[in-house]
């Protein structure tokens, strides 16, 4: 598996490359967004340009909380959304607006519409397409919408796929999951998932009426 360019060390050398890479550009970003890397990089399987980077981009103006958590825990800059799944699938929510922060994401705020109530609910359709428009530069080509994907190639070479997403603050949910009975995955990965926190993605149930307003819960990174 050296030889092949997969064997442990050189994977963890790419795994550890571009978590350095990561943490480079969110500093760029001045706090507004946290970069990490997903899928087939994250795991060290392929080089910088062997195939597309997959990349979750998290805002950091906006958290959702999960149904009974005390919301006078999240700073006053950020804008906090409430979980709501009552009328959704398993492992989806809604996201319903609380309280606007001080600090407030373009992207979000475009990507608000009405509960049909009077209050303010987060598209997930609407997110998504912010996030096509606001990869539009003089480096940067966008393209066609993948799912929840807004892809784009910089500098005529180097493809990247990038979902938006929120973090969530679920600890409720987090620890019944911890305690599930399971043979896999193995308790240190379960505990490094537990770390790592949970996010939720622009995705919803193909099919269902809420689609265009659900976002998934998402753990594993």
């Amino acid at each position: 598996m050296n030889c092949l360019g997969y064997g442990f060390h050189i994977r963890q050398a790419r795994i550890d490359a571009f978590k350095a890479w990561k943490r480079h550009i969110t500093a760029r970003s001045h706090g507004m967004v946290t970069w990490i890397t997903t899928g087939r990089k994250a795991e060290g399987l392929t080089s910088y340009l062997e195939s597309d980077t997959d990349v979750k981009c998290v805002t950091n103006h906006a958290i959702c909380l999960e149904e009974g958590v005390d919301s006078s825990i999240v700073p006053g800059e950020k804008g906090i959304f409430r979980s709501c799944s009552r009328i959704s699938y398993h492992g989806h929510c809604r996201l319903l607006l609380e309280r606007h922060g001080t600090d407030i994401s373009t992207v979000v705020y475009n990507a608000l519409c009405d509960d049909g109530y009077g209050s303010g609910l987060l598209s997930s359709d609407l997110y998504v397409n912010q996030w096509l428009n606001s990869l539009h530069h003089e480096s940067s080509v966008g393209h066609e919408r993948a799912g929840p994907s807004a892809p784009v190639t910089i500098n005529g070479f180097y493809h990247r796929d990038i979902v938006g997403a929120l973090h969530f603050y679920c600890l409720n949910i987090l620890t019944r999951w911890v305690a599930r009975h399971r043979n896999w995955p193995t308790s240190d990965v379960v505990q490094e998932v537990v770390s790592l926190g949970a996010f939720v993605p622009p995705v919803g149930v193909k099919g269902s009426d809420y689609e265009h307003v659900e976002w998934r819960m998402f753990f594993n990174t």
